[in-house]
């Protein structure tokens, strides 16, 4: 008897050593998906500040966003064929390293003093975060039992809005520090090269920081790859995933997202801190900002249990109808009186703010986050199963279209110049009409994915069936 209970215990010590593993390599990943949100949610802040600093209208003001999620169209396609060819732990450690590579080109700001570093800076930190997407979405879709990938990617999406809640804080915190950023500040050249320093010292201690995680990742890169899905023998390039109608469907679906939310949350700042709106100090609108975020880790952490109930085009449906609603509620009330409602209200940041009709667009553009929340992990793993290329091909399209925030941002940002010709105050309101039209497609993308047919995601798809 000692024979079949020895191999028994054998195997039982096996299956709890695999199990130990997958979930170390979920941590590692994981983590990953706080890492890019923090450092790509430090430039809501930072828009403000280089807005103020080198004083830009808001067209030049969204270049910092376009500088950043250009990098997705531009950098997605090489990284899906880096991806393919040298698996996943590679590509998240070369990931890592672009993104500290990125921040110490904007900590060299401080000796040029120049807004073109900072979007260099932006481009390369977003060229290694595209590597990290490409590789840390499918890779969390495929770790475990299929019947639960959404549910996978919704929680590590949930990890995810608390990394960008987490940035945007810290950047309200360090990089809208000063006498700069208080109403009616006049510029001078010391309040300029005071509030540069500060935004430079944050990325050095970012890149500083990130370098310790990568190196630990390096040594851990075995455990990811036992556990990462098997490449397929054969590796299509790519573009191939052009030649799938829901490759690209769900490719535009996640371009006007990403543009809509970045839009929005870049633009929140600004909008805020307007006198019929909340009429507080930017650095205060700052703190308020990254409830959107907060709001967003809450309706991922709620949506991922949800979806083991709901279908996932149910859910998609309902919160892509309810940001085009709260969308239209700050378009209607464009010139709209702050009239006091009674009483006060303390927001983030200790400050005592009235209570005024400013609050209900406030409100409204904040609870755009609990809207946005499932819309990329869900239209990301509705589109790998229902795409007739290869996983890592439709990844990296998707990945690719990322690269909406840069482009819809700076669309947002010229809407925003044409209609302050025509009301100053209500410009930013009217504006909302560009992400409007996002969740609109959204919203027809997850009703039309309803009835397409589904597969298995993995590396080597050649039909849906």
């Amino acid at each position: 008897m000692a024979g079949p209970v020895g191999v028994a215990g054998s195997r039982a010590a096996a299956a709890g050593g695999a199990r130990s593993g997958v979930v170390l390599a979920l941590i590692y990943v994981t983590a990953l998906f706080f890492i890019w949100a923090f450092v790509t949610n430090l430039i809501d802040p930072l828009v403000k500040s280089m807005k103020v600093i080198y004083t830009l209208s808001d067209f030049e003001t969204q270049l910092n966003q376009f500088a950043f999620f250009i990098a997705y169209g531009v950098m997605s396609i090489p990284s899906a064929w880096y991806l393919a060819r040298r698996g996943y732990a590679a590509s998240i450690v070369l990931g890592l390293l672009g993104v500290v590579a990125g921040c110490l080109v904007a900590w060299s700001t401080t000796y040029s003093n120049s807004f073109v570093t900072v979007l260099l800076g932006l481009f390369v930190a977003a060229s290694g975060i595209t590597l990290l997407q490409v590789a840390a979405n499918p890779l969390i879709a495929s770790m475990g039992d299929a019947k639960s990938s959404h549910f996978r990617l919704n929680l590590s999406q949930a990890f995810n809005s608390l990394g960008a809640y987490v940035g945007g804080t810290f950047g309200a915190a360090y990089l809208l520090r000063g006498d700069l950023f208080a109403k009616d500040a006049v510029l001078t050249p010391a309040l300029k090269a005071s509030s540069l320093g500060f935004v430079t010292h944050v990325y050095l201690m970012i890149a500083v920081v990130l370098a310790a995680f990568t190196l630990a990742v390096f040594f851990a890169r075995q455990t990811i790859a036992t556990h990462a899905p098997i490449m397929a023998s054969h590796v299509e390039s790519p573009l191939s995933a052009l030649r799938s109608r829901w490759a690209n469907l769900g490719s535009i679906a996640i371009f006007l997202y990403v543009g809509a939310e970045v839009c929005v949350i870049s633009g929140m700042i600004f909008f805020l801190e307007q006198r019929h709106i909340l009429n507080v100090p930017a650095q205060i609108a700052g703190y308020i900002a990254p409830l959107f975020m907060l709001l967003a880790m809450i309706g991922r952490f709620g949506g991922s249990v949800l979806l083991r109930y709901v279908k996932a085009t149910t859910l998609l449906t309902l919160v892509a109808a309810g940001a085009s609603v709260l969308c239209l509620v700050i378009v209607a009330t464009f010139g709209m009186v702050a009239s006091p409602l009674g009483g006060t209200v303390t927001l983030p940041g200790g400050y005592v703010a009235p209570l005024t009709m400013g609050f209900v667009p406030a409100v409204a553009a904040l609870f755009l986050g609990l809207c946005n929340s499932i819309m990329f992990p869900t239209i990301f793993t509705l589109t790998l199963e229902r795409s007739t290329a290869p996983a890592s091909a439709t990844s990296g399209l998707m990945c690719m279209a990322i690269c909406g925030g840069g482009f819809i941002s700076i669309l947002y940002g010229a809407v925003i110049d044409q209609f302050a010709h025509i009301t100053v105050d209500g410009a930013r309101s009217l504006a909302f009409v560009v992400p409007l039209g996002c969740y609109l497609y959204v919203l027809w993308y997850a009703i039309a994915a309803r009835s397409a047919p589904t597969h298995v995601i993995e590396e080597g798809v050649a039909s849906a069936h």
